[in-house]
């Protein structure tokens, strides 16, 4: 097929809205549902991380897209018992492709709900079980076995979206864009992200273990495929916090430093055994055990909303049992797309558990960012590399 007809662009009032290929035949399949405008942007930004993420670390690598910019990436690394429980699969054996969507989705619930999945590896009959029970629009996989087809066409009363990507493809050198009826053209960001990029460390601590590289890739790659300005946190082989689309740079680390405290809040006991009514939604948990770790106080407690999600009364999360608790996330990997210019944003980095950084370099304030980083112990290295993307 060389192009399809959509229902609408970006809103319903823009129409009409087609994709098609000014050469050859579409990449995907439609294996299931109808592909929206939005739809695919989340689908063919989400493949290519993926698809990058794979073949940088070797392992299954999942995303969740919101919006045209990932809620969250992971490869599988297996989940530990704590893990299990935040991301409540406990018990049960996963797959290396479940395990790494698993992963993603994790990241950031709230912000994962309705997404869009993409996996690098065949979508196998686990991984499809798992997606049909959470709120998602669609995924994007080379292949799904015939079970896992099955189960997924099921979602959405016959809804869901499947697409099927033909993994040789590869996109043309130049690629345009049109805005207000005038069209951009520039050659494709066909940059590879490998180890490589992570040899030149000006600071006095020069360690990066391998763990750390891995992560910090995952950070890099993830942040080749956000809208831009955006910074990633990476922890154990996933994002654990997303800046994405700030102005200002150190907003971004603001942002993306609360999301990965909140994701390491989630393992808080108090957290864990939060007493959550027997028959509440999943996303209903979801934002409740956000409220809780964010800003659960008295006036809360007072006003009675406990009682919609709650069996009992839960005790408040103090401020000074979170601020306790986050002294415990350490070895955290920071990736940012472009420069800091300022030492301020290893400042926070820092309150985060952040050790490694991975930055492009080349502000005339790098001094100040190394001498922040000496500082606190990090390990930074300046890739060369700028990774916006809008």
């Amino acid at each position: 097929m060389k192009e399809m007809a959509l229902k609408y662009g970006c809103n319903p009032n823009q129409k009409p809205a087609r994709v098609f290929m000014k050469e050859g035949e579409l990449p995907f399949q439609v294996l299931n549902g109808k592909p929206g405008y939005i739809n695919l942007m989340d689908a063919l930004n989400s493949w290519q991380l993926v698809r990058e993420l794979r073949e940088a670390t070797g392992l299954p690598a999942a995303a969740s897209f919101k919006h045209v910019s990932p809620a969250g990436a992971a490869v599988a690394v297996p989940l530990d018992e704590t893990l299990q429980q935040v991301y409540f699969v406990e018990g049960v054996e996963l797959t290396p492709m479940a395990t790494a969507y698993i992963r993603a989705r994790g990241a950031d619930r709230m912000s994962s709900y309705g997404d869009f999945a993409a996996l690098s590896d065949e979508c196998d009959a686990q991984t499809a079980a798992y997606l049909r029970r959470e709120v998602s629009d669609g995924v994007i996989a080379p292949s799904y076995t015939p079970e896992a087809l099955e189960i997924l066409k099921e979602k959405r009363k016959g809804n869901y979206l499947v697409l099927a990507m033909d993994p040789s493809y590869e996109p043309a050198a130049i690629e345009t864009k049109d805005i207000f009826g005038i069209t951009l053209e520039q050659g494709h960001n066909n940059i590879k992200l490998d180890a490589s990029l992570l040899q030149n460390i000006p600071t006095q601590n020069k360690e990066i273990p391998e763990e750390a590289v891995r992560d910090l890739l995952i950070s890099l790659i993830t942040l080749k495929y956000t809208q831009s300005n955006s910074v990633c946190y990476a922890k154990g082989g996933q994002a654990i916090g997303i800046g994405a689309g700030q102005q200002s740079r150190v907003h971004c680390t603001r942002l993306a430093g609360n999301k990965a405290d909140v994701w390491f809040l989630r393992q808080n006991p108090k957290v864990l055994n939060l007493p959550f009514k027997a028959d509440i939604r999943r996303p209903d948990r979801d934002n409740a055990i956000d409220v809780y770790v964010s800003d659960f106080s008295e006036d809360v407690l007072r006003d009675g909303a406990w009682q919609q999600v709650f069996t009992e009364r839960p005790e408040p999360f103090t401020a000074e049992e979170k601020k306790e608790w986050l002294t415990h996330l350490t070895d955290v990997a920071l990736g940012s797309d472009a420069f800091f210019p300022f030492g301020d944003n290893i400042e926070r980095a820092v309150r985060s558990g952040v050790r490694y950084v991975a930055q492009a370099g080349g502000s005339i304030r790098d001094d100040n960012v190394i001498e922040t980083c000496d500082r606190y112990n990090v390990a930074m290295a300046l890739t060369g590399v700028r990774l916006f993307h809008h």
